[in-house]
């Protein structure tokens, strides 16, 4: 992989955290920061398209979390159509 240098200006203390790691890792600095670009890279990244995809209906509320479970149980169970046992 090609790599490109570039500078930035970093708090002292950060560094001094990354030069302990990096020992203690036994790795290079540049290492621990192309990991730390890397982690900043993917968390702002703007994907084509949406982690989840499906949507389900619901009173327009934020639900607690049995009631969520169960909203999207039901969702899920109108797609699947009837289940086995089920009278249809």
């Amino acid at each position: 992989m090609s790599m490109k240098r570039t500078n930035v200006y970093a708090d002292p203390e950060d560094l001094a955290i990354i030069k302990e790691a990096a020992k203690r890792r036994g790795i290079s600095e540049a290492e621990i920061i192309r990991q730390g670009i890397h982690l900043a890279a993917m968390a702002n990244r703007v994907w084509d398209e949406p982690l989840f995809s499906r949507t389900f209906e619901g009173p327009g509320r934020t639900l607690p979390k049995p009631e969520v479970r169960e909203t999207v149980a039901e969702a899920v169970r109108r797609e699947d159509g009837p289940g086995p046992g089920s009278a249809a």
